[in-house]
């Protein structure tokens, strides 16, 4: 019994010996944005209201078990038009009901791009609008003192979330792919 519970105690603190968690640092630098177009203008809805985490276990970088997630609060993007946002909280995204977006995934891939720099790919699930779907998304991520940065473009189908796109001026539709740029940073969390 005394051997089982000391291999058990050492499984237990070689996962936190060797491996790393980052949490995002709220800051004003942070940047969450949407693109969105129409045939006569483009707009972007803007944030820096991100939450999240960089997670993995084992001695080598992103390795073993590891997770990358980030959510939004989308009651936080401003488009710099409050009809706007008030009829895309409202009536197009339904914030009353799903007040924040995530990407939750897992860190299939990694490779050094040097100077403390990676490419990393993961697959996860996406969630907005009530609706959870399979998602891949490419991350650069930077280390510099001390610092972890991810930078990501993706884009989203509003029709795979059950969002129907919106009309400006009643005739004009919002296309269908909305473009999001994320570019955030992270610090190493306490032990």
């Amino acid at each position: 019994m005394k051997k089982s519970l000391v291999v058990i105690f050492l499984l237990i603190t070689n996962i936190y010996l060797f491996g790393e968690e980052w949490h995002v640092k709220k800051s004003d630098a942070n940047l969450v944005k949407f693109t969105s177009s129409t045939p006569v203008l483009d707009f972007d809805g803007i944030t820096n209201n991100i939450d999240g985490y960089v997670y993995w276990e084992g001695e080598e970088i992103f390795s073993g078990k590891n997770e990358l997630f980030f959510e939004v609060d989308i009651n936080s993007i401003e488009t710099g038009s409050g009809k706007r946002d008030r009829d895309m909280r409202e009536d197009v995204l339904e914030t009353d009901k799903w007040q924040t977006t995530y990407f939750k995934g897992e860190i299939t891939s990694s490779k050094s791009l040097g100077n403390s720099n990676f490419e990393v790919k993961a697959i996860g699930k996406m969630f907005i609008h009530g609706i959870e779907n399979q998602k891949e998304i490419i991350a650069q991520i930077r280390f510099e003192n001390g610092v972890m940065n991810v930078t990501t473009d993706f884009s989203v189908l509003l029709k795979d979330y059950s969002i129907k796109a919106p009309s400006l001026l009643a005739f004009i539709k919002v296309a269908e792919e909305i473009k999001l740029h994320l570019n955030f940073n992270l610090a190493k969390a306490e032990e």
